[in-house]
């Protein structure tokens, strides 16, 4: 049985820095080109409103 994990070591910023970063490389590694920055925000969920 697995101990379960110390809710104080639990990083909510830096897990979802990890998760934006996660998502920008599956999105850059699916282009032949580099991303512009219309698709950076986009992938980041920013508005230019």
């Amino acid at each position: 049985m697995t101990e379960p994990l110390d809710e104080r070591l639990r990083d909510d910023a830096a897990l979802d820095e990890i998760e934006l970063t996660s998502r920008l490389m599956i999105a850059a590694t699916s282009k032949d080109s580099p991303l512009t920055q219309a698709e950076v925000d986009e992938v980041l969920g920013i508005s230019r409103d």
